[in-house]
Formats: C-alpha cells, sequence, structure tokens
C-alpha cells in the first residue's frame, strides 16, 4: 500500500515539472532555425573606423586646437594639484623625463626642508595657444594659461612662510607641451613651464 503512494508522488511531481516546462517554453519560444544571427547583424553595423591622421603643424587647425586645448586645461589643473600635494605617481604620464625629474626635485626638497605646500585650485580664467611648431618628429605647442589659485607654504610648526591660505591670487604660467607626431598615442607631455 505504502508504494502506491510514492508511484502517485512520482506522477504528480512529472505533471508538475511538464506544467512548468509548458509554461517556459510558451513564454521563451522555441528556436525554428529561421532567427537572425544576432552576432554577424550587430558586426555588419559597426562603422568602419578611418585611419587616424597623424597630427602635426599643418594639420594642426581650429578644430584640433580646440581639442588640444581641453585636454591642456584638464592637464593643467590636474598637473597643479597633484605637484602640490607631492602626488607625482598621479602625473608621472603627463611629463616627460626631464620635467619629472626637475618636479622629483623640487618634492624631494620641500620634504627636507620639512616644507608643506597647500593648494587650492579655483579655476582656469583663459588658456591661449601662443605657438605651435614641428621640432623634427615632434610637434610643440606652447600655452598661456591665466588661473586662480590659493596657495601657502608653511614650515613644521604650521607657521606660514609665503603665500596667503584665504587670498586667491592670479598666476599667469606658459608651458609648453610636446606629442610625437608619428605615434598613435594621444597623450601630450609637459615638457617645459615658465611662471
Amino acid at each position: 500500500m505504502s508504494y502506491s503512494f510514492e508511484y502517485i508522488d512520482i506522477i504528480l511531481l512529472a505533471m508538475i515539472a511538464g506544467f512548468i516546462f509548458l509554461r517556459l517554453r510558451g513564454i521563451l519560444g522555441k528556436k525554428t532555425g529561421y532567427e537572425k544571427d544576432t552576432n554577424s547583424e550587430f558586426l555588419n553595423k559597426v562603422p568602419e573606423t578611418k585611419l587616424q591622421v597623424k597630427l602635426n603643424s599643418e594639420n594642426f587647425d581650429e578644430n584640433a586646437k580646440q581639442e588640444f586645448l581641453k585636454g591642456a586645461k584638464t592637464a593643467y589643473e590636474m598637473i597643479i594639484t597633484n605637484f602640490a600635494n607631492g602626488k607625482l605617481k598621479e602625473i608621472k604620464t603627463l611629463l616627460d623625463k626631464k620635467t619629472y625629474q626637475q618636479f622629483d626635485e623640487a618634492i624631494r626638497e620641500r620634504i627636507s626642508k620639512n616644507i608643506l605646500s597647500e593648494t587650492t585650485f579655483i579655476g582656469i580664467d583663459s588658456a591661449e595657444i601662443k605657438e605651435h611648431q614641428q621640432n623634427k618628429n615632434m610637434l610643440e605647442v606652447t600655452v598661456e594659461f591665466v588661473s586662480e589659485i590659493i596657495s601657502c607654504i608653511k614650515d613644521k610648526d604650521n607657521k606660514i612662510i609665503s603665500g596667503d591660505p584665504k587670498k586667491i591670487k592670479k598666476v599667469h604660467d606658459t608651458w609648453k607641451f610636446s606629442k610625437d607626431s608619428r605615434s598613435n598615442n594621444p597623450n601630450w607631455f609637459l615638457i617645459d613651464t615658465q611662471a
């Protein structure tokens, strides 16, 4: 008698499984062989990429200058704030070797003298390309930045040596950026700074 209940349980479970299978098939559908291959359709719709034009002084037109200035402004702010905070690793990809070494020496000197630099970047008033030239394979662009910054230098006892932590000052910087015109790397490198 107990065996008959086990068979009924198995039949009941099989009926429930069949019902669930039919419901899922009705909701999800079944493959008939006439479906489109979505992968090949997606690949056909991807536009062909144009070969990237190598940037040089001859094709450094107004559009290229505007794109360059957008990146230069971002780089300027990143370099100013990270240099002030002594975080040179954050901006290593934006500096050429010589500039990186100069910045590294300046930070080491601050550390050795127990000097703390506090800088708050307010914003850039203007950024203007002063000149661009081709120097062998390198395209070099000189930019004049006018920015607003709050900065001061403190000693180890937190005493202000120079600057004012409450006063915004206008800063005029002339920076030169360089890019290898043969390279596909979109990055420009800071190669010179003048205050």
